[in-house]
């Protein structure tokens, strides 16, 4: 997802490579939005000069802790759990049930529809697809189906078991995380819930470390979407930007959804604005901030000092208020010029090829590197330092990549509850082995012991179909009048609540007396637990 270009050095790590210059990150849909990184709502006039005095020392007041204790019997399920909570569980069973209800009563429904089967969902059901969900991103088939064929080229019990194909279809078309029938103008109103949930949760049991890396991703998405993006530099092309702060080891601390050039982040200053959102509730304790030139400017450095923050990155030579000597000099491979204003150090260094970068932490000094064949080379300490704390998001990624559980045929916001369930699994893995550093775990054997826990063992297998219209359905009532039309009949819910003139052809065949019911509201409210 993350560009593999976000490393100073190169990818392989060669020795006759040191530099990849960044990608020219930009978006087919909104270049204007995503290429202007600096807000200025005050004047900037530096005064640049060599001395180094200006630069800060922020300490780091708070501590990376866990603010919970350790769930459960500290098992891999309970990680999960800590962050895939009965809370969330329930809200995506009611609103996957309520959507459910919407698709069976749709005029344009067809009668051998799966949907005519369709039955309530309950969390425990909802636990067992998901298990099946991150099952089918360890053993990868091109098709759903597959998972439920006999053959001797496709057999897992461990499926059919747990689930009939048809109901595993059923919950993956209507699983939902928003009431369709309030009317909003978020476009990401979709998947509100999910990343409002993730955030609030990651506040709430977890405080990261003192060094932290901000990039943007990709969900891939090829089809119809107003906010869809191209960034040429990425693994996924075309997709949903998702924009993540993270440790510098992949654990995923806060993360937004990029949703068009009039989002609530977008216009004038979008990186900036993108980088503040992210930080909020972490600035003012002394944190270190790494990030490309994508995001880094000299008024957002100068805004991240004000608010005790420091940031460290890559930088675009043609950003404002830049020092014009840093800017236009002409440097010899091995050589580094660097300019200091109000705590702000610009800098550039001819290495294979010229790469400038901006910190409020580090002065321009040169330090030792040692790449994988262990060679050491001097390098710009900020460099450096860069190159080994820019990489959690391409580690966070790293990690989901390795068991991609997406199928094509998802519509987007199934795509990105698919994401965000991979992140919470990683999270939960990361969480899980900082709690037990003498018993951590690989990411496959966790996985796997949370896999096993949502589904475990029946005696018994589950029927392969499900019993026909096992919960209350409504069907329209058999009385016709003179004419040979359906007579509607006053809705039992709508009398009794005063409402006597709502009529309807709709009834309840399963209940006694046969009450008529409207099919929106009132249905529920009828057959709403007393």
């Amino acid at each position: 997802m993350a560009s593999t270009s976000r490393n100073i050095d190169n990818v392989n790590n060669s020795d006759d490579s040191d530099f990849v210059p960044e990608s020219d990150e930009t978006s087919v849909e909104d270049s204007s939005d995503i290429s202007d990184a600096e807000d200025e709502p005050r004047v900037y006039n530096p005064v640049w000069s060599p001395n180094t005095a200006g630069l800060r020392q922020i300490p780091f007041t708070e501590e990376n802790r866990l603010k919970v204790s350790i769930p459960g019997n500290n098992k891999p399920i309970d990680w999960f759990y800590l962050l895939f909570d009965i809370i969330l569980l329930e809200n995506i069973v009611r609103e996957t049930n309520r959507y459910a209800r919407l698709v069976y009563f749709s005029p344009t429904l067809m009668p051998k529809s799966r949907i005519n089967n369709w039955r309530d969902v309950t969390t425990q059901e909802l636990k067992t697809f998901i298990g099946i969900l991150f099952h089918m991103g360890t053993v990868r088939l091109n098709r759903i189906n597959d998972y439920w064929k006999t053959g001797r080229f496709f057999n897992f019990p461990v499926v059919r078991e747990q689930m009939s194909r048809d109901r595993f279809l059923l919950i993956l078309r209507c699983i939902h995380f928003a009431d369709n029938s309030k009317a909003s103008n978020d476009r990401l109103m979709k998947v509100r819930l999910l990343v409002d949930y993730f955030n609030a949760k990651m506040d709430a049991v977890y405080y990261p470390c003192r060094e932290l890396s901000l990039d943007e991703g990709m969900i891939l998405w090829r089809g119809r979407l107003f906010f869809r993006q191209y960034i040429k530099g990425k693994r996924h092309k075309y997709g949903i930007k998702v924009y993540s702060l993270c440790e510098p080891h992949g654990l995923a601390v806060r993360l937004t959804i990029y949703s068009g050039s009039d989002g609530e982040l977008s216009g004038h200053g979008h990186a900036s604005k993108v980088v503040l959102h992210l930080m909020r509730g972490k600035l003012s304790n002394g944190h270190a901030l790494f990030m490309d030139n994508y995001y880094n400017s000299f008024p957002l450095a100068s805004e991240l000092l004000s608010q005790k923050t420091y940031c460290t990155g890559t930088l675009r030579l043609d950003r404002k208020h830049l020092p014009e000597d840093v800017k236009n000099s002409k440097l010899k491979k091995g050589e580094t010029i660097a300019a200091y204003a109000q705590g702000v150090m610009v800098a550039k260094w001819k290495d294979r090829r010229v790469v400038a970068y901006i910190s409020t932490e580090f002065k321009n000094t040169m330090a030792i590197s040692v790449n994988r064949r262990q060679v050491q080379r001097e390098k710009p300490l900020p460099i450096v330092q860069y190159n080994a704390n820019m990489k959690g998001v391409d580690r966070n990624d790293q990690l989901m990549s390795y068991y991609p559980m997406e199928h094509k045929s998802l519509r987007w916001y199934k795509k990105v509850f698919v994401h965000m369930l991979q992140m919470i699994m990683v999270n939960a893995y990361k969480l899980h082995n900082f709690a037990n550093l003498d018993t951590s775990m690989s990411f496959y054997d966790f996985r796997l012991e949370v896999i096993a826990a949502l589904l475990p063992e029946r005696e018994q297998p589950a029927p392969v179909r499900p019993p026909k219209n096992p919960m209350h359905v409504l069907s329209k009532t058999y009385k016709r009048d003179a004419k040979g039309n359906l007579v509607r009949i006053r809705c039992r819910v709508c009398l009794q609540e005063g409402r006597k003139d709502s009529k309807t052809v709709y009834i309840c065949a399963q209940c006694p007396g046969e009450p008529a019911l409207c099919p929106i509201g009132c249905y529920e409210k009828y057959h709403a637990p007393k």
